[in-house]
């Protein structure tokens, strides 16, 4: 994101909170979000100079709080005044229209808007805000620091249509949406496909895909589609299988849903875990348990076809592979059960490929992501644009926003080049 750190805390310094946040908003849309849910020991944090100074006696300090002072400033910002420029803006007479609601959508209607041009994002979910609504629980993100961006939001010429599903086999294709009078479409439809284990038994009732887990843990019942609404009976055991940031999000919301024991299931070790540590501290405090070096092999059922458990098997740790860690290896003849009443699987999250056949012969790769130019994030298909998650796979808000907000500068170019001021 390029944020220029020593000068907003320069500003915070001398007591200019305001014109710290704004040093902040210059290069993120999302400061008030980022400030809260970035791994920041792994961004800005892991880079400052004061954790590595060297100290008398070689006393170690800790980073500065980079990310709890990017909160702070942008909230009080937000409190004191409406963050959005006052006044109208000329309109510029095109449309433009943005599938998916989610960090990388919000950014490019954001700096589109602003602009003048007039855009209309759809998504699946009845309300907006993708993963940081529906990924991303409560305990975590309190919605009201969403809904206030989103009321923000609503200063510019953007419209916002949920329980609408664009692709193949859903409501809408991009070229309907092109055919409609759109001048521009941006895909910012993330990486939504959960994993799958593909073992025996994952038909079972009672085993989730950690999306499905969270969002009927987490959220009001009008909150979801209606297919989405029945209330979770997790049972007295949870198992979580993976080792991400979304497992600790599905064991700390076991918890919450009354589990009376919650363990997280991981073929690793804890050293190799992707979880970030503050996290995982935080699900042991509240009750959670890891079972590293395990390896599920299938999910054991009962004779009504509901799951009661996973077998596995231990690992050892060899050689690095391709992700950086090391591999884990099956130990033979080391098969034991773990019970679960009910069974989450967070192992990670794919492109969607109905995204692909949602316009003609839009070029995707075999993973399921949209491929772009690297400098215009422009895909093969004219006025059709793209980034985030649905081009990079898996990743962070900060990177969905750094590609949001060049996607939107290149699609600006693009409208430039188109016949001006329609309206």
């Amino acid at each position: 994101m390029h944020n220029d750190i020593p000068a907003a805390l320069r500003l915070l310094e001398a007591g200019d909170v305001i014109a710290a946040a704004e040093k902040f908003r210059e290069t993120s849309n999302l400061p008030e979000l980022c400030g809260r849910v970035c791994p920041h020991e792994r961004l800005c944090e892991g880079e400052c100079v004061v954790a590595f100074a060297i100290r008398p006696g070689g006393r170690d300090e800790p980073p500065v709080a980079i990310g709890r002072l990017e909160a702070f400033v942008s909230d009080h910002d937000r409190r004191r005044r409406a963050v959005t420029p006052a006044g109208s803006v000329a309109k510029s007479g095109f449309r433009v229209a943005i599938v998916g609601a989610g960090p990388a959508g919000l950014t490019v209607a954001e700096e589109l808007a602003k602009v003048g041009h007039a855009c209309t994002i759809y998504d699946t979910w009845p309300q907006p805000g993708g993963l940081l609504r529906y990924g991303i629980p409560q305990f975590k993100l309190d919605k009201r620091v969403l809904d206030e961006k989103l009321a923000d939001l609503g200063r510019l010429a953007i419209e916002f249509v949920g329980d609408t599903c664009v692709g193949f086999g859903g409501d809408i294709t991009v070229d309907k949406l092109l055919a409609a009078g759109f001048d521009a479409v941006f895909l910012g439809t993330g990486a939504g496909v959960s994993g799958r284990l593909a073992i025996p038994g994952e038909e079972y009732a009672g085993i989730f895909t950690a999306t499905e887990f969270l969002v009927r843990g987490n959220l009001r019942a009008e909150q979801l589609p209606e297919y989405l609404r029945a209330p979770l009976d997790v049972g007295h055991t949870v198992a979580v299988i993976g080792g991400g940031d979304t497992s600790t999000d599905c064991l700390r919301t076991a918890v919450r849903l009354g589990a009376g024991k919650v363990t997280c299931v991981y073929r690793r070790s804890e050293a190799e875990m992707r979880a970030r540590a503050e996290e995982r501290q935080q699900a042991r405090q509240e009750g959670a348990t890891f079972e590293y070096l395990s390896m599920p092999l299938r999910f054991v059922g009962d004779d009504r076809g509901h799951v009661r458990g996973i077998e596995c098997q231990r690992t050892e740790l060899g050689d690095v592979d391709e992700t950086g860690r090391r591999r884990p290896i099956p130990v033979p003849r080391s098969e034991f059960v773990i019970p679960a009443d009910t069974v989450v699987i967070a192992i990670g999250y794919n492109g969607d490929p109905h995204i692909g056949r949602a316009a003609d012969d839009l070029a995707m790769n075999e993973r399921g992501l949209i491929q772009v130019q690297p400098d215009t994030y422009a895909t093969n298909r004219l006025g059709v644009f793209a980034g985030g998650d649905d081009v990079n796979g898996a990743d962070l808000v900060v990177t969905a926003l750094a590609d949001a907000r060049r996607a939107a500068a290149a699609i600006h170019r693009y409208l430039e080049t188109l016949s001006p001021q329609r309206s």
